[in-house]
């Protein structure tokens, strides 16, 4: 026999019962002498603690419960999928399966139709064991000779016919079975006078002969009467002191309910309250941001009347050409191999897609090899280096696209790569290392250390290596790998970096983009417009201009001119934060959180 407890979209759970032969019916149990069972219930509580159960077949192991070790009662089906007795259940705190947390879920009916099946000896045909026991009961062939099944106990025994019965004339009369009930009140020396005022006691002949003569028996009907009145008048009162409960039980609740309305109304006025005040705020805040758009408005018409904002371009506008979709979780970074016109993606579904950009536009190829969200990539000569949550550098070879070589290069994520001068630097929380570039392997040069927070944003640009922690710009020198230079910012930790011919420029993760000029070190400009952390920065530069891309967490992507650090266009197309950039050949590649890299051109 096989017992299966599955659970439906509901919560409802299914007990299958298969037995060998393949059929799906219970086994029905036939009457067979027994002496005793060797299994039987053991007391679950005061009720039936001495209550006899002796079966009249062995029942089957598969009807145990594994907590007691007795037939399943009131069987109940758990959160891990396995049956016990609802008191066991509740009563232990673990499984002894799988010990997994026991809470109980659904009845488990099938089996407790199972339970019902089983055939037993009824009470009245059962004595205490030998063994002393007092849980132990066995047979007595005095008793009751009938099996029953275990459903249709309380039916039988309530009628059986071995049931000790008292002598409904005197308490004082010896215990009776039910069958012999009858022939002992023709017997009985104790009948009373149905009167409660008549004294006679007597046996059946002398009670018929005292009938006929008692004074009482012609009040009768004047008796009963007053018994049938003085009846309804109780039950008149009962029902009347049961309204005049219920009465003040709705009282009661009436007045907690109308307790509650008055709490939640005054909830509410304070609510009410609190609302009007924000606003209040809110308005003098929208008011006080017009103010200052006008103004800025004001600003630039007087700049534009001046000349200095130079002509507009209307063949500098950025439009999506294309999507690539293929990953099955957000895009965190992107890198371009140029001589190849491939387009490297990292997502967190942990693999690395490499995309055609000249001729198919179709992924190429999906590297498999990260343990976690991959989230950093570098091109150094034809190798790929990609880093990751899993705290590895994976060396790729992008001729073959096969990896060649993993190193674990931090005990935390690696957050950013960049190569420059034949080195590898990897950023992670509060530390940088330096990694010589030795074919396919990396030795451990330096570690770079006194950063305050998550290294995000590294970037390497002529013979400066440029990196950003919490409200910091650290400059070092390439060459010495020693730090020349700290820019301090504001807007919280430091997201993105981007270097120009004369500025160098930072997103941050309050919404702001700050500009240095390059040679002073003297901030120049901030730049607003997004309304959330400015992820990645890209810059595209010709001789006659220089665009900087920024892409936010509110979903879009900013193209900003450097000649006059003015916002030119907005781009609106993705479904989700935008986190990765990448540039290559005037095209921008812009990835996010929607799992999609979308293609934008002039």
């Amino acid at each position: 026999t096989r017992m299966e407890t599955t659970f439906g979209p509901a919560f409802s759970a299914v007990t299958t019962v298969t037995k060998a032969d393949g059929t799906s019916t219970y086994k029905q149990h036939r009457r067979t002498p027994s002496s005793s069972s060797t299994l039987a219930y053991s007391p679950r509580d005061e009720e039936d603690s001495m209550e006899p159960l002796v079966f009249a077949e062995q029942p089957s192991v598969k009807l145990c419960c594994q907590l007691c070790c007795c037939v399943f009662k009131d069987p109940v089906i758990t959160t891990c999928g396995h049956t016990f007795c609802r008191r066991c259940a509740l009563k232990s705190e673990k499984c002894p399966v799988d010990s997994a947390k026991l809470t109980v879920v659904v009845n488990n009916i099938a089996v407790a139709e199972q339970v019902g099946e089983l055939f037993i000896h009824c009470k009245h045909g059962c004595q205490a064991a030998g063994s002393g026991k007092p849980s132990a009961f066995e047979v007595d062939p005095r008793g009751c000779p009938f099996t029953i099944k275990l459903s249709a106990r309380k039916d039988h025994e309530g009628n059986c016919d071995y049931r000790p019965v008292r002598c409904p004339n005197n308490p004082s009369c010896p215990p009776l079975l039910k069958m012999n009930l009858e022939a002992h009140l023709k017997e009985c020396e104790h009948i009373k006078c149905p009167h409660s005022k008549c004294t006679f006691i007597g046996n059946q002949d002398t009670y018929e002969t005292h009938l006929e003569t008692c004074r009482f028996e012609g009040l009768k009907e004047f008796l009963q009467q007053t018994d049938d009145r003085f009846h309804e008048m109780q039950v008149a009162l009962a029902q009347k002191d049961q309204e005049i409960a219920f009465l003040r039980s709705m009282l009661g609740k009436l007045s907690e309910k109308i307790d509650q309305l008055e709490k939640s109304l005054e909830l509410k006025f304070d609510v009410l309250d609190e609302n009007q005040s924000k606003l209040s705020e809110d308005l003098m805040e929208f008011r006080r941001d017009a103010s200052m758009l006008n103004d800025e408005l004001s600003h630039i018409n007087a700049r534009l009347n001046m000349g200095i904002l130079g002509s507009y371009d209307p063949q500098q506008i950025f439009k999506c050409k294309g999507t690539f979709v293929g990953h099955q979780g957000p895009v965190w970074c992107l890198c371009v191999y140029s001589t190849g016109d491939l387009l490297f993606s990292g997502s967190s579904d942990k693999t690395i897609k490499v995309w055609d950009t000249c001729t198919t536009y179709k992924c190429q190829k999906t590297l498999e090899g990260h343990d976690g969200i991959v989230l950093a990539l570098c091109i150094q000569g034809c190798k790929l280096y990609s880093g990751s949550a899993d705290c590895t550098i994976i060396v790729w070879d992008i001729q073959n696209l096969q990896k060649v070589n993993t190193i674990r290069a931090h005990d935390n994520p690696v957050c950013t790569l960049v190569s420059s001068h034949n080195m590898l630097f990897s950023g992670s929380l509060k530390a940088i290392k330096v990694w010589d570039i030795v074919g396919t392997e990396l030795k451990l040069k330096k570690e770079l250390t006194g950063l305050n927070h998550w290294v995000r944003a590294l970037v390497a640009a002529q013979s400066y290596l440029y990196s950003g922690s919490y409200q910091t710009i650290k400059i070092w020198d390439i060459r010495t790998l020693d730090c020349i230079h700290v820019l301090q910012t504001s807007g919280g930790s430091v997201y993105s970096i981007a270097v120009t011919s004369h500025h160098i420029v930072c997103g941050t993760y309050e919404n702001l983009i700050h500009v240095w000029d390059i040679e002073s070190k003297e901030q120049v400009r901030t730049l607003t417009g997004h309304v959330g952390t400015v992820y990645a920065l890209a810059v595209i530069s010709t001789p006659d201009q220089t665009k900087v891309f920024s892409a936010s967490y509110d979903r879009s992507l900013r193209v900003w001119s450097m000649d006059n650090m003015i916002c030119t266009q907005t781009l609106l197309r993705h479904q989700g934060s935008v986190t990765a950039l990448a540039v290559s050949r005037g095209r921008l590649f812009s990835g996010a959180v929607d799992s999609t890299v979308k293609v934008w051109t002039c």
